[in-house]
């Protein structure tokens, strides 16, 4: 039995990356934000008449693309080949979601109305006629609740039907105004005999919009020389002489009548089918004038941001210390192994105090804060909390000649900064885009919270049962100065040499939605806490080998590593740290995870890292090689602004296709990061003189 292509399609917080899971099985992510997916994702499923390949595509508003994951999801639905298509809207929105649906139904592939979060809308009081609606676009539509995969069967039994049929269901066709369908009836005779696969009608507004990129590839699909025929020609020059004599003479005229029509043809089909209460939003309402006014909206989001820091390392330091303790049990276990294979002294240094430990360290002491802090972040991110903050913060952005949408890049690199600048591509400008990508390593990313909230615990924290909310608070302040800095560092960039005028975009609130706890517990542990670690242990092992080899080679009897940070000494003096300490971050290039572990095997100076341990004794270790609460402030400012790890690097790179703003990207932040770093020494230098 063949497989047959189906496309997933919709707007974005639909619920499609839920009922794309719960078809194959396959666990995808399903960020509450538009632009979280800027690529096709495919699984397999089968029913007992068919066996499927679904592909998820981006969450668009339109075929009338406005940006790269529009974009995506036009073409593929265009030329991608799928046999059938499933489009799904929201019960609680449907007359808006419509529009895609109406959009959809033109490229006459056979479809399926998806109406999903049913159970939402029951919340609300909604109730909808989908008997009714099916019946006037003439094409199934069916109810589901997709977290309740059982709801789903309807979903399946509808598409097998739509795929067994011979000839499709034509289905509604939208009427535009007099004069646009007058162009039409203009052009579609000659259209008719070269469309090849494609509707007539539909071609024929494609050639009326003029888009130079999607004629290229329509071009592609027909026979050679189709679409520069004489008579064509002459009949789109007939049809546009038409319009501009009726006063439609550009592209953005012509898709403006196309979306009135759209939206007035959504209004008549929902009439009669969607029943809403006058109240039924009221919850959603009164929260957003909390979460989003400009008196409480920004203390909202700092309150929710120092409790979710306060959690994470109050929480964080008995687990840590059980890590610490089985680690170093497993230590001993692997040194009596290697005593009783007779293994030289070098190998089991080389492999159990150095490469052993350094993986001991990274699990003991990032994996308890990774592990509270993701599932934490993750509950706003489904909650639907994450869009008000990127609301919040848009003027601003649009203050620095910025795209506003860089306050969603923004919340992805707090993920990982790979991540967010990968997420730029949601921004339509190119300008916009490179300040975004530029600025994106200035919020801290996964790989560099467990060493600042580790730093803050051994250096600010206070006794009492309220031992954590001091350091919780300060960090709350380091991650505000970073979002300060992306603001200042992109106004700057955007006066210089990347002026412009910030564009405009839509941004969509969703509406709240409890999250599901146990699948966040899940997904944030599998998808971020387990894969972080596991590319922090991918690169500490190597990595730990390298650091006890420079720390174990001597030239003059003095090891590579320590003549490194004999180098770098004044510079890091200047700077309010040490030599050892820019050696550690110069190392841990690969991931900012093994900076504090290059450092600690660099202070014994004997090669290997100390025995996993727990905060109280890391912290008798640093002040013992002279680390003051300067020394700490100045190593978190330069964990917050320096070069980004050597994956979001070369992701720039992908990205950007140049080797400049590669380099850009990594000296911008870090000259930041030196000036702050020396700014704050000095203060404190000249303080304790004038003290004195």
């Amino acid at each position: 039995m063949s497989e047959i292509l189906v496309a997933l399609a919709g707007n974005p917080n639909v619920g499609k990356s839920t009922v794309f899971n719960a078809l194959t099985g396959l666990n995808q992510h399903t960020g509450n934000w538009p632009g979280k997916t800027v690529g096709s994702a495919q699984g397999r499923f089968s029913t007992a008449a068919h066996d499927y390949v679904l592909a998820d595509i981006p969450g668009t508003y339109s075929l009338m693309p406005h940006s790269a994951e529009e974009i995506a999801a036009r073409d593929f639905l265009c030329f991608g080949g799928a046999k059938a298509l499933i489009v799904v809207c929201d019960g609680t929105s449907l007359e808006r979601n419509l529009n895609l649906v109406l959009q959809a139904m033109e490229l006459r592939i056979p479809t399926v109305v998806c109406v999903n979060l049913m159970d939402e809308a029951a919340k609300k009081h909604i109730s909808l006629d989908l008997p009714l609606l099916s019946q006037r676009l003439g094409i199934p539509v069916v109810g589901t609740a997709a977290r309740k995969k059982r709801s789903l069967k309807a979903l399946t039994d509808a598409l097998d039907r739509i795929c067994e049929e011979e000839t499709p269901q034509a289905g509604y066709a939208v009427r535009y105004s007099p004069v646009l369908e007058g162009a039409i009836a203009l052009l579609e005779p000659d259209v008719a005999n070269i469309s090849g696969r494609f509707d007539s009608r539909w071609l024929s507004l494609r050639l009326l919009e003029g888009d130079s990129e999607l004629l290229c590839q329509i071009r592609a699909h027909l026979a050679p020389g189709a679409l520069e025929s004489e008579s064509l020609q002459r009949s789109l020059d007939a049809a546009r002489t038409y319009l501009m004599e009726e006063r439609i003479s550009t592209r953005e005229d012509l898709e403006d009548a196309m979306a009135t029509a759209l939206v007035n043809a959504a209004e008549a089909l929902c009439r009669g089918v969607v029943h809403t209460p006058a109240n039924s939003d009221r919850l959603d309402r009164k929260l957003d004038k909390v979460l989003t006014s400009r008196l409480t909206g920004y203390p909202v989001m700092l309150c929710l941001l120092a409790l979710i820091f306060y959690i994470t390392i109050a929480g964080a330091n008995y687990p840590s210390s059980l890590l610490s303790a089985a680690l170093f049990r497993v230590q001993d276990w692997l040194t009596a192994l290697f005593t009783g294979w007779g293994a030289p002294d070098w190998l089991h240094s080389l492999l159990v105090l150095g490469v052993y430990r350094v993986l001991a360290w990274v699990i003991s002491v990032m994996l308890p804060p990774m592990a509270i802090f993701f599932p934490l972040f993750t509950l706003l991110e489904d909650s639907g909390y994450l869009p008000r903050v990127a609301y919040n913060l848009d003027g601003v952005f649009q203050r620095c000649s910025a795209c506003g949408k860089q306050a969603l890049t923004m919340c992805m690199g707090f993920g990982c900064n790979a991540a967010g600048v990968v997420g730029c591509r949601i921004i339509d400008s190119p300008r916009e885009r490179l300040l975004a990508i530029l600025t994106n390593n200035f919020v801290p990313c996964n790989g560099r919270f467990p060493a600042l909230i580790a730093i803050l615990a051994m250096f600010f924290a206070v006794g009492g049962p309220f031992a954590g909310v001091f350091p919780a608070l300060l960090l709350t302040a380091t991650i505000l100065l970073g979002v300060g800095t992306t603001f200042a560092v992109t106004k700057l960039l955007s006066r210089t040499i990347l002026k412009g005028v910030p564009s405009s975009f839509t941004l969509e609130l969703p509406p709240y939605r409890a999250p599901q706890v146990g699948k966040v517990i899940v997904r944030s542990v599998l998808d971020r806490t387990l894969f972080l670690l596991g590319r922090a242990a991918a690169v500490a092992a190597p990595a730990g080998a390298l650091i006890w080899i420079l720390a174990n080679v001597q030239i003059g009897g003095i090891s590579i590593l320590g003549r490194c940070a004999a180098f770098l000494d004044p510079l890091g003096k200047l700077m309010g740290m040490d030599g050892e300490i820019l050696t550690a971050f110069l190392l841990g290039f690969p991931a900012n995870e093994i900076v504090i572990p290059i450092l600690l095997m660099s202070y014994l100076g004997q090669g290997t890292l100390p025995p996993p341990t727990n905060l109280s004794e890391m912290h008798a270790l640093l002040t013992a090689k002279g680390w003051t609460w300067v020394t700490a402030v100045c190593v978190m400012l330069f964990f917050l602004n320096h070069w980004p790890c050597s994956t979001t690097l070369l992701t720039i790179r992908k990205e950007t296709k140049s080797l400049k703003w590669t380099i850009l990207a990594a000296v911008i932040p870090t000259a930041v990061g030196m000036l702050l770093c020396i700014a704050v020494s000095s203060m404190a230098k000249f303080f304790c003189i004038f003290l004195q």
